[in-house]
C-alpha cells in the first residue's frame, strides 16, 4: 500500500517517540509524497484527511522512527540469506541440533546446510558448542558448515569431502586445519589470526542461481522490515566484489523493489592492490550517487589489508604490520583528495592510535574539512583517541559484538576492561557522532533489538553483565543512536532518523512499548507495521490487511521456509527468545563449566575465567 504524491497516509492514536527534541512526542502523523508533512495531535492531523486518504488507527501502540543499522552486510547477506539456517536466539543446543538434522534431510545434493553467525554457545541452556560428533550424527551425508564468530568453523565429514581438505592439504596463511593424531582433518577450522580460512572455505559452497538470489535478498529485507529496520549502511565485505556482487541489489533498486534504504561502501578485495581499486572506483562512482533508496557512501570498511585488526578474543591482540602506515596513507590521501567519505574496521586502541597518526598526517597536507569519516567497532578505544577522532571530525559506528563475545573478552582482559568495551557513554559525553549497528550477518545477529537490549542492559546474550550503571544508556539515547545517530554515517542526518515534517516517512509501530517493558522483553520486540517512504512494507496482527502479499521463498527447500529468520517463541507467553536473564544474577549457575564440554576446541584454548568461577554466582 502506497499513497500517491497528492494523497495522505494518516496514522492516528499512536504514541509517537519522534527523536525530535522540539516535539519529542505526538499522537498522529500525516504522510504524503514519501515524507512526513505533519506530526502532532490526532485532531490536527485529521484535518488533512481527504476523500482518498488512508487512515490507520494505531490503537495506542508505540511508534518510533525506522531503525537504521549503521554497519551491516546486507548486500552479501541477501545473496545468501535463503541458504542459511539461523541459530539466532535459539534457546538450547538440543533445539539447534534438531533444526540442523531437519534441514539436512531437506537439503538436496550438492547444496550445504550453513549456520553462519549470529549465535554463541552462551545463549544455549547447555552453555556449550556442538561437538563434531553431534554435527556428523545430525547430518551424516549432507555437507554442514557452522561458523562461530571470527574464531572457528565446524565442518562435518561430508563438508570436508566437498571442499577437498585431506591430510595432504597444507594450512593456509592465517589459518589452521585442525588434525587428529593421524594427521587427518577433524572438521575444525581455526582462524589464526584472522577469519580468512573460514570465509574462503564458506565461499567454496554452491551459490544460488540469480533468480533465487533476487528472492533471497527480498526475503532478507522483509525480515529486517519485520524487526523495524528501514535503512542500513552496507559496509562491504570479503568476497563482495564491485560492481558484480552489487548487481542484484542494483536491479531491485531500479525496479523499485527495495524495502530497506541502502547506502553502500566499497571494500577493497585485493591485497597489495588496494590503492588501484580505489583509484578505479573513484572514476566510476561518486559519493551520494543514486537516490534515497540506493546510494553510494564512500570507501571501507577495508581500506588496506595491513590495517585490519580483526577481533578474536580467544587470541592475543594482533600487532599490525610495520608497513601499515605507509600503505594506509596512500589510500587515505587519495580518498581525501577525491572527497570520498571513508570508514575503517578497527577493534583495538593500539591499532586506532597508529591509524590516527596517519589521518592526522594527511589532514595537515589535505584538510579533511568536514569530510565524513569513521571508525567501525572501536571496542577498546581510549579517551585520548576519542578526542583525536573528535578533533578530525570523525564518528564511531558501534555494534553489539561484545554481546556475543563478552565472556571471551573477560577471560582474556578481565572484568574492569570489559566495563569500558566499547566506551559508548563516554563517546557521547565527548560529542562524537555515534551510530548503532550489528555487523551482521557473519558474527553478530542482525536483530536490532538484541543490540538495543545490550546497550540498555549492559548484558551479553548469555546473561553475563558487562557494564555497570555508568556504561549503559537510557532507552531514549539508545534509540537515538539507531535512528538519527546512524543517519550521520551516510550524510543523511537532515533527511531521516526523526519523525518530523520534511523528513523521509520511515517508521515502525512496535509490538510492545520499548520504553516501559521489562529489559528482558526488549529482545522479543518486533514491528507490527513498518513504513518506508510512506509505503507499508510489513504489517502484522491487527494491521495485516494493510501489508504487502507474501513472497514465496525460493528454493522450496530453503531453511527460511521452516525457520523464518530470527527465532521466535512458539506461542504467546513463552519464555523470551534468549533464555538467560541479566539482572545481576549468575549467568552460568546451574550449568557445567567444564571447558572441554563447552566446545570441541581443546580445553587449553580457554583461559582462567570459567575455572576461576567454579560454580559461584557472579555480578560486576
Amino acid at each position: 500500500m502506497q499513497t500517491s504524491s497528492k494523497s495522505y497516509l494518516i496514522l492516528v492514536n499512536g504514541k509517537f517517540h519522534t527523536i525530535n527534541r522540539q516535539q519529542p512526542v505526538a499522537s498522529a502523523a500525516a504522510i504524503s509524497g514519501g515524507r512526513f508533512v505533519e506530526v502532532g495531535d490526532t485532531e490536527a492531523v485529521l484535518r488533512r484527511k481527504t476523500a482518498d486518504s488512508i487512515v490507520i488507527d494505531l490503537g495506542g501502540r508505540t511508534v518510533i522512527p525506522g531503525l537504521n543499522d549503521s554497519h551491516i552486510h546486507l548486500i552479501r547477506g541477501g545473496l545468501n540469506y535463503n541458504l542459511e539456517l539461523r541459530w539466532e536466539g535459539v534457546p538450547s543446543l538440543a533445539d539447534a541440533l534438531r533444526m540442523l538434522r531437519k534441514q539436512a534431510q531437506r537439503t538436496p545434493h550438492p547444496q550445504w546446510v550453513r549456520v553462519v553467525g549470529g549465535w554463541t554457545e552462551f545463549q544455549f541452556a547447555e552453555r556449550r558448542m556442538p561437538t563434531l560428533e553431534e554435527i556428523n550424527d545430525a547430518a551424516p551425508d549432507t555437507p554442514v558448515f557452522v561458523l562461530h564468530l571470527y574464531d572457528r568453523a565446524l565442518l562435518n565429514a561430508a563438508a570436508l569431502r566437498a571442499v577437498g581438505y585431506t591430510r595432504d592439504t597444507p594450512n593456509p596463511p592465517g589459518g589452521e586445519i585442525q588434525r587428529d593424531s593421524a594427521g587427518n582433518p577433524t572438521g575444525m577450522l581455526i582462524a589464526r589470526p584472522n577469519a580468512m580460512i573460514l570465509y574462503a572455505t564458506l565461499a567454496k559452497g554452491p551459490a544460488l542461481p540469480r533468480e533465487h538470489q533476487v528472492n533471497s535478498t527480498r526475503q532478507f529485507m522483509r525480515e529486517l522490515n519485520r524487526l523495524g529496520v528501514t535503512s542500513v549502511i552496507d559496509a562491504g565485505g570479503g568476497f563482495q566484489n564491485y560492481p558484480d556482487d552489487y548487481a542484484i541489489v542494483d536491479q531491485l533498486a531500479r525496479e523499485g523493489q527495495l524495502t530497506v534504504r541502502i547506502a553502500y561502501n566499497l571494500f577493497t578485495q585485493r591485497k597489495g592492490a588496494e590503492l588501484e581499486d580505489f583509484q578505479n572506483w573513484t572514476k566510476m562512482v561518486s559519493p551520494g550517487q543514486g537516490d534515497d533508496y540506493f546510494r553510494h557512501n564512500g570507501a571501507g570498511e577495508m581500506l588496506v589489508f595491513s590495517a585490519a585488526d580483526f577481533e578474536d578474543f580467544l587470541k592475543p591482540r594482533p600487532e599490525l604490520a610495520p608497513d601499515m602506515e605507509a600503505e594506509l596513507e596512500r589510500v587515505v590521501r587519495h580518498l581525501v583528495e577525491q572527497r570520498w567519505p571513508f570508514r575503517l574496521h578497527a577493534t583495538y586502541d593500539e591499532s586506532i592510535g597508529r591509524m590516527l597518526d596517519v589521518f592526522e598526517k594527511v589532514n595537515r597536507d589535505t584538510p579533511f574539512n568536514g569530510l565524513h569519516w569513521m571508525f567501525d567497532h572501536a571496542e577498546t578505544i581510549s579517551v585520548r583517541n576519542i578526542e583525536r577522532v573528535r578533533a578530525l571530525g570523525g564518528g564511531i559506528a558501534i555494534q553489539h559484538r561484545m554481546a556475543f563475545q563478552g565472556e571471551y573478552f573477560i577471560d582474556r582482559y578481565g572484568y574492569e576492561a570489559a566495563r569500558h568495551t566499547p566506551p559508548v557513554a563516554r563517546m557521547l559525553e565527548m560529542e562524537v557522532p555515534v551510530g548503532g549497528g550489528t555487523d551482521a550477518t557473519r558474527v553478530a545477529s542482525y536483530n536490532p533489538w538484541t543490540a538495543l537490549y545490550w546497550l540498555v542492559s549492559g548484558c551479553t546474550v548469555g546473561g553475563t553483565r558487562l557494564y555497570d550503571a555508568d556504561g549503559v544508556l537510557s532507552r531514549d539515547t539508545a534509540l537515538e543512536l539507531w535512528t538519527a545517530g546512524s543517519a550521520w554515517f551516510s550524510g543523511e542526518q537532515d533527511k531521516k532518523g526523526r519523525i518530523q515534517a520534511g523528513q523521509l516517512a520511515d517508521l515502525a509501530v512496535l509490538s510492545a512499548d520499548f520504553f516501559s517493558i521489562p529489559q528482558e522483553d526488549i529482545k522479543s520486540l518486533e514491528s507490527v507495521l513498518t513504513v518506508v517512504g510512506g509505503k507499508v512494507v510489513h504489517a502484522d496482527k491487527e494491521f495485516s490487511s494493510h501489508g504487502p502479499a507474501p513472497i514465496p521463498v525460493l528454493p522450496e527447500w530453503s531453511p527460511v521456509n521452516t525457520v523464518p529468520g530470527h527465532y521466535r517463541p512458539a506461542k504467546a507467553g513463552a519464555p523470551a527468545m534468549l533464555p538467560h536473564a541479566c539482572a545481576g544474577a549468575c549467568g552460568v549457575h546451574g550449568h557445567a563449566h567444564d571447558k572441554a564440554r563447552r566446545s570441541s576446541v581443546p580445553a587449553a584454548n580457554f583461559g582462567g575465567f570459567w575455572g576461576a568461577l567454579g560454580c559461584s554466582c557472579f555480578s560486576f
